[in-house]
């Protein structure tokens, strides 16, 4: 008997079009969460993001950023509104490429696992909506309910390969045979691990290798409204037009702590 498969899946650029952690930072704005000058902050390392990649030290930036951001806010609150606003956010930003390659992995009869550098906050339920079989994300450190602002485990890098490699070992994957899919040079562990690897709207550095090592390029170009192609539950009320899901990512937290501030002025 052959052994089985799995095709994995890097989340931002690969599945959906934008950072789901830099997306929602002018609707922060909007609803008073956060300052003018971060949200130009996340304004410009999405723009980098988007035109050229981000490298090593740009990711380690913004890793510091992000983790310092959230750290005190209370996470019953952040899951409750992630669950509240997260259709509203994810659904049109989904490429229509990417849930085709999906629903044609699942038909052969692979596991489908999104491998993503974003929080599990976010990560976890767009994988619950594309109908993945596992997640691997990145996870905050929680104390008594609340995030402290460490990273607890970085799925980046050369991280994202060693968590193929367990799954693998743990569900009996075949990796010869497997596929893996990414945008990004950072990602090259988690391709090179695999015996299908693409490199998809891949950046610079990224497009250098794949051509190098002869693997397929796939350019998606069509965000689609996942409701259109994928059955969904009905989508929770938006939270009084605050961030409209922007709290989907890992700033959502601040909400939280607006909120605490002004009961207690």
């Amino acid at each position: 008997m052959s052994r089985p498969t799995a095709a994995f899946f890097d989340l931002d650029k690969t599945i959906i079009a934008k950072s789901s952690t830099l997306a929602f930072s002018r609707p922060f704005q909007a609803g008073g969460l956060i300052s003018r000058r971060a949200v130009l902050r996340s304004a410009y390392a999405q723009f980098v993001y988007l035109v050229g990649g981000a490298d090593h030290d740009q990711m380690e930036k913004l890793r510091h950023f992000l983790s310092q951001l959230v750290g005190g806010w209370d996470v019953a609150t952040v899951r409750e509104i992630v669950a509240d606003t997260l259709h509203h956010v994810v659904d049109p930003l989904v490429y229509d490429e990417a849930v085709s390659l999906i629903e044609e992995h699942r038909l052969a009869g692979r596991d489908v696992v999104i491998v993503s550098t974003s929080g599990s906050e976010v990560v976890e339920p767009i994988g619950e909506m594309l109908g993945a079989d596992h997640v691997v994300a990145t996870r905050l450190e929680i104390v008594e309910g609340r995030y402290t602002g460490e990273i607890e485990y970085y799925a980046y890098a050369e991280e994202k390969a060693i968590a193929v490699r367990q799954l693998a070992e743990e569900r009996g994957y075949d990796l010869a045979e497997c596929y893996a899919y990414s945008d990004s040079i950072t990602d090259v562990p988690m391709l090179e691990a695999v015996g299908h690897p693409y490199a998809v709207n891949p950046d610079r550095d990224l497009r250098k290798v794949a051509n190098a090592q002869g693997w397929p390029v796939l350019v998606f170009v069509k965000p689609v409204a996942l409701r259109s192609r994928v059955p969904l539950p009905p989508a929770g009320p938006t939270l009084a037009a605050l961030a409209v899901g922007g709290l989907a990512a890992v700033g959502g937290v601040l909400w939280a702590n607006a909120r605490k501030r002004r009961l207690e002025a």
